[in-house]
């Protein structure tokens, strides 16, 4: 079930992202690693959506967009699976 952030508007499945990176599978740190470089290819106003199985990408995701300027839209946590909306800054 998805979880939203205090001020920040609700996703819904039907949302365009426009990339989605898969990181199930991966350890931290490199999802958000994965994350960092195609954010980096994308131009501002983006939408990025990642999808991974590493508990403590939740703690990444959350900083790395505070602390980077990024938009958290919203984030999933489901069967183990977490599934963040990014917006570039």
């Amino acid at each position: 079930m998805g979880h939203r952030l205090p001020g920040e508007i609700p996703v819904t499945d039907a949302v365009v992202c426009d990339v989605e990176l898969d990181a199930k599978g991966l350890n931290c740190p490199l999802p958000l690693l994965k994350a960092k470089m195609e954010l980096n290819r994308l131009s501002s106003g983006a939408v990025l959506k990642v999808v991974a199985t590493d508990a403590g990408s939740q703690r990444d995701f959350r900083t790395f967009a505070k602390l980077a300027g990024h938009t958290l839209l919203q984030e999933q946590a489901e069967d183990g699976v977490y599934t963040y909306w990014l917006r570039k800054a």
